[in-house]
Order: structure tokens, then C-alpha cells, then sequence
């Protein structure tokens, strides 16, 4: 079934307008007391009026109709349906203007229907006429009242709704971008770790290949090896960022039990590397795992880039719901604190990734020479 279009706002001022004038019209002519006159449908039709003038000026439409009254009563002798403009309006101020207005339209309203009453009823005053005409001013404004909180409640509702539909997608973009940013770091520390062993293996390679072939064909084989482990870790993370490759397969993320494999690429740089594990730190979240894993890569790439061949130690241990993380190395002949290369967007990364996870991180040169990263990190994050 084709359900109609609703009518114009303005369209049912004017049908509500006609039907009261109807309505009165129909009484005056119905009325055994009085013969219908020019004056009478005059001040039918003018209290009639106001209606029209209700919902951009509800207050001054409501006035209107109650002083309208004076004059139908004066002119005709009708009682039933005159008070319908004064009703319209009535609900129109309680349904604008909301509860306060209609109760001092009501207290205001009270004493000027008692007043007509007084004037041109023939019943007594304290009768069932008085009550019916003072409720007469009560329903509509207590309709009113009801349509009004009821709008403003869906209008809350469907705030609230909006509000938690924009919270969910800021949460989600927010969840997004720190994916992104956490990828973006993870690219940076594959790319550069490799790119340094890199660069290291090639300058071995270059000075031996004359004096010494057979360390030559190791370095370029150390670089085949560093470069495919960085374009396997490189595409299992880009795979991530593309929304049509969710079942290609992803490597899994690295953690503290897989700090030795970093020993591989250190070995042709030059960097004799000691690492102790503690073997209750395999038991942490894969997130507190994976930072404390690319922290330890940044570092020791650190020490690749800025030291040169040196001894180096890793240590990573567990105190309570605390991983420490502990990287030093003995210096070289150029060590970070000096040399100035770098761009601190390793150290400032380190940082980052430990304050994610809600540890803490710090970086200096030690006093016997060299550099340590020692970080903190609780077990217990998510």
C-alpha cells in the first residue's frame, strides 16, 4: 500500500484555520438562540486567524485567540467550539516553547476563561461547565508539553548516536594511523639495519677482493642473505597496508627469542656480539616481544653504523612484571656520542616504540667508552 506524502506545514495551518471556522460556523447555524449575522462570522473567522500565525509566533497566536473569544461570545451565541483556536494555539506555545512556557500560559490563560466565564456563561461558576473549559486549557497544553519532551529526547538520542558513530570512526582512524605509524617504523629499522650491514659487508668485500677472494665471495653472500631476510620482512609488512591481499601469508613478528638471529649480520661487520637471554622473557606479550626485538635491531645497527667493528652485548632479563633490555658496546673509532651522522630518527624511534607499550628508555655513552641503550618494559602490556 503507497503510503501519501505528508502535507506542507503551511497547508495544515490552513486546513486547522478552515476547520475551526467550520466547526463555529456549524454551531451558529445549528443554534436555536440566535440568527447567524455579518459581525458574528466576522469574528468567527478573525478568531479563527490566529491559528495561522502559530508556529512562527506562537505566543502572540495564543493572545490572539484568548481575546478573540470576548468578541465570538459578544456577536454569537455559541460555547461548544469556540475555544479550538485558543487550543491550537495552546499546544503550539507547549510544543515550541517546552514546559515553562506552557505552565505560565496556563496560569495566565486560567483567570481570563474564568473571567468570560463569569461574563457569558448562563451556568453557575462552580459547576462541571468551569471545570470542562479550565481542562480545555490544561489538555492541550499538557499534549504539548509531552510532544515537546519527546522530541527533544529522540533529538538526544540521536545526538548520542551521531557522537558515538564519530567516536567509533576517530577510534578507528586513530587505530589506523597507529598501525601505519607502527609499520612505518618497522620499515625504517628493517631498512635500516640491512642497508648498514649492507654498506658494511660491501667495504669488507671491496678491501679483500685482491687479498683475500674467499672472505670477498663470504661478504657478498652475507649480503644476498641480509638483503632477502629485509625484502621478505619488507613484504610481510606491506602486505598489511593492501586491502586486497588479506589471505597472502604474513611472516610472524619477531620477538626476544629471536634477538640471536641478529648475531648473523654482525659477524662480517666486524661486531663480536654477546647475547643473554633470560628464558622467562619468552613468556610476554608478542607486542612487549616485538618492541623489545626492534629495539635491539636499532641499536645494534647503531653500533654497526656509528662504532665499526667492536665487542657488543646484549642482555635481556625479567625482574618481576618488568623485561630489561640492556644493549652496550666498547666503542670505536667512531662512536655515536661524537661522530654526529646520524639523523636521531633511530634514537628518537627507540623511544617511541618503548613509550607504546608504556616502558621507558635510555641512551648515553658509558664512562669506560662506547654506548648503551637500556630499556624497561613491562611484562604485563597488551
Amino acid at each position: 500500500m503507497t503510503r501519501l506524502p505528508p502535507l506542507p506545514p503551511r497547508v495544515l495551518d490552513v486546513v486547522a484555520a478552515a476547520a475551526c471556522v467550520a466547526a463555529m460556523s456549524v454551531e451558529l447555524a445549528r443554534s436555536t438562540k440566535s440568527e447567524p449575522s455579518v459581525p458574528g462570522v466576522v469574528a468567527i473567522v478573525l478568531a479563527s486567524l490566529p491559528v495561522l500565525l502559530r508556529r512562527d509566533r506562537p505566543v502572540p497566536a495564543m493572545v490572539a485567540a484568548v481575546v478573540a473569544l470576548v468578541a465570538v461570545t459578544s456577536t454569537s451565541d455559541i460555547y461548544q467550539t469556540i475555544p479550538a483556536p485558543a487550543m491550537v494555539c495552546g499546544y503550539a506555545v507547549a510544543d515550541r516553547l517546552g514546559r515553562r512556557a506552557a505552565l505560565w500560559t496556563g496560569v495566565l490563560t486560567a483567570p481570563a476563561v474564568v473571567a468570560i466565564l463569569l461574563t457569558y456563561s448562563p451556568h453557575p461558576l462552580l459547576g462541571w461547565d468551569t471545570a470542562k473549559n479550565l481542562g480545555l486549557v490544561a489538555l492541550p497544553l499538557a499534549l504539548g508539553v509531552a510532544a515537546h519532551d519527546r522530541r527533544c529526547y529522540t533529538a538526544v538520542l540521536v545526538e548520542r548516536a551521531e557522537s558515538a558513530e564519530r567516536s567509533r570512526e576517530e577510534e578507528a582512524q586513530r587505530r589506523v594511523g597507529e598501525e601505519r605509524l607502527r609499520i612505518a617504523r618497522d620499515v625504517h629499522d628493517v631498512v635500516a639495519h640491512a642497508m648498514v650491514a649492507i654498506n658494511v659487508q660491501a667495504g669488507v668485500g671491496a678491501h679483500l677482493l685482491e687479498r683475500d677472494p674467499e672472505r670477498a665471495r663470504a661478504a657478498l653472500r652475507d649480503i644476498k642473505r641480509v638483503s632477502g631476510e629485509a625484502l621478505g620482512d619488507l613484504r610481510a609488512m606491506l602486505g598489511l597496508l593492501r586491502d586486497d591481499d588479506h589471505d597472502s601469508p604474513v611472516r610472524p613478528v619477531q620477538g626476544l627469542a629471536e634477538i640471536d638471529d641478529l648475531r648473523d649480520g654482525l659477524d662480517s661487520a666486524g661486531v663480536d656480539l654477546d647475547v643473554r637471554i633470560d628464558p622467562e622473557v619468552t613468556h610476554v606479550p608478542a607486542s612487549v616481544g616485538a618492541t623489545g626485538y626492534r629495539i635491539v635491531q636499532e641499536a645494534l645497527t647503531n653500533v654497526m653504523r656509528h662504532a665499526g667493528p667492536t665487542a657488543a652485548r646484549v642482555h635481556v632479563s625479567r625482574t618481576g612484571d618488568v623485561v630489561l633490555i640492556e644493549v652496550e658496546d666498547d666503542g670505536g673509532a667512531a662512536p655515536a656520542a661524537l661522530d654526529g651522522t646520524g639523523s636521531g630518527n633511530g634514537l628518537r624511534g627507540m623511544h617511541e616504540r618503548a613509550a607504546a607499550v608504556g616502558g621507558t628508555l635510555e641512551a648515553g655513552p658509558r664512562d669506560e667508552g662506547g654506548w648503551r641503550v637500556r630499556a624497561s618494559l613491562p611484562a604485563g602490556a597488551p
